[in-house]
């Protein structure tokens, strides 16, 4: 013990034995500065320059943005407002792959295109194809196959045109008969001033639309407001509309007997807000209100 002391208190002594630190010029050794140093000040001063340091670097990462460039160091706020960022991004990639959609099936109903072909609808069926049908046509060849279609479609109307016995005189409406186009609940009724110029009846998803009476199909289209619309020409001056059905059973330039499927009812279009048809009977231009005509109900 007593030589363990001894060391120690001799360390301490070597320790604050005083030294001078001269700087002096090389070329003329004139005397610069003098400092007088010992080995316990410069061992303080390291220590104080490395608490300095460490401190200074402390507040850096603290008191400064360098600390989300630590690894598992960062503010909790912003990785939620990271992921509510990336939520919202994969959002609008939804909402913009859906109108690329929309567009594209609105420029091909303007331009007359077939959204699916009956060959992709007949491979999806796991049906052979015909070897024709890979061939490409040439557009003369179609322009002629649509022209003749279209003389066929003509002369099919025309002929059934002979065949119906239209009175040459017009009978009133209270005499003639209609069919109902579908049963249920009125839920909206005949108001002109209100530029609603039929009824809504209510009616379950894939419900049938009937014709009210025979005619020919003028319209089969689909619009931004009334989805898929349906128009029939009937005799007597009379015109039957169908609309917001999801889908369309005739063709333009068909003719239709009294009470035959036309559409099925939907939700189609802006103006619909559930499964149901709204159906408009006009006469000489002007609209009248199938209630007084049609028993839905």
């Amino acid at each position: 013990m007593p030589n363990e002391n001894k060391n120690v208190k001799s360390r301490m002594e070597k320790l604050k034995h005083n030294y001078r630190l001269v700087i002096m010029n090389n070329e003329t050794f004139e005397e610069i500065g003098s400092y007088q140093l010992s080995l316990l000040n410069v061992y303080i001063i390291l220590c104080s320059v490395i608490v300095l340091v460490a401190l200074l670097v402390m507040s850096l990462i603290v008191f400064t943005p360098l600390k989300t460039y630590i690894p598992g160091y960062g503010d909790v706020s912003a990785h939620e407002e990271v992921l509510k960022l990336n939520k919202e991004l994969d959002e609008l990639i939804l909402i913009v792959q859906a109108q690329k959609k929309y567009n594209d099936n609105i420029r091909s109903i303007l331009q007359g295109e077939v959204i699916q072909t009956e060959a992709a609808a007949e491979a999806a069926a796991g049906t052979p194809l015909d070897s024709l049908t890979n061939v490409d046509r040439i557009i003369e060849d179609d322009l002629l196959r649509k022209e003749i279609e279209l003389d066929e479609q003509l002369q099919e109307r025309d002929l059934l045109a002979k065949t119906v016995s239209y009175s040459p005189s017009e009978i009133p409406l209270e005499q003639m008969y209609f069919i109902p186009p579908a049963t249920g609940v009125i839920s909206q009724n005949f108001a002109p001033d209100k530029k609603h110029y039929g009824i809504d009846v209510l009616a379950p998803q894939n419900t049938p639309v009937k014709v009210v009476m025979d005619g020919f199909v003028f319209v089969a289209d689909w619009t931004l407001e009334t989805g898929n619309t349906i128009g029939v020409q009937h005799p007597n001056n009379l015109i039957s509309f169908y609309k917001h059905n999801s889908a369309l059973l005739k063709n333009i330039g068909s003719y239709v007997k009294a009470g035959e499927a036309i559409a099925i009812i939907g939700n189609s279009g802006e103006l619909s807000t559930g499964p149901h048809l709204h159906f408009e009977l006009w006469h000489k231009g002007k609209p009248l209100d199938p209630a007084d005509y049609i028993i839905f109900e």
